[in-house]
């Protein structure tokens, strides 16, 4: 079993989730039940299954917990351009440098996973 609150990705992630909390508290209170939940949850599933997957037993199932991080990493992001789209965000340059960075590490630490 990994220690996941040591892994760095997982600590900047837990970042990103408040990041996404912030400024999803910004959209019309309509998107309570679309976009917002939508966003919010694909947040949440990032180190949630960082931490799921450190929890099994085997690498393998860690690298495929890992993978579906990255899967909502890419929700994520089409969310935020979506936000944009329809103006209730304007700049979300931070956040989408701290998907891009997150999911970097994230993608080294599969690679570094996958040559064990």
């Amino acid at each position: 079993m990994r220690k996941h609150q040591e892994l760095r990705v997982w600590q900047q992630v837990m970042d990103l989730v408040e990041q996404v909390y912030g400024i999803t508290k910004l959209f019309p209170d309509d998107e309570r039940y679309g976009l917002i939940s939508q966003m919010r949850r694909c947040a949440v599933s990032v180190p949630s299954n960082i931490a799921e997957g450190a929890a099994r037993g085997s690498t393998q199932e860690f690298i495929r917990f890992l993978y579906i991080s990255q899967g909502s990493f890419s929700e994520l992001e089409t969310q935020l351009l979506i936000a944009q789209r329809l103006k209730y965000l304007e700049n979300i340059s931070v956040t989408l440098s701290a998907i891009n960075q997150a999911s970097a590490q994230l993608g080294g630490l599969i690679k570094h996973l996958k040559s064990r």
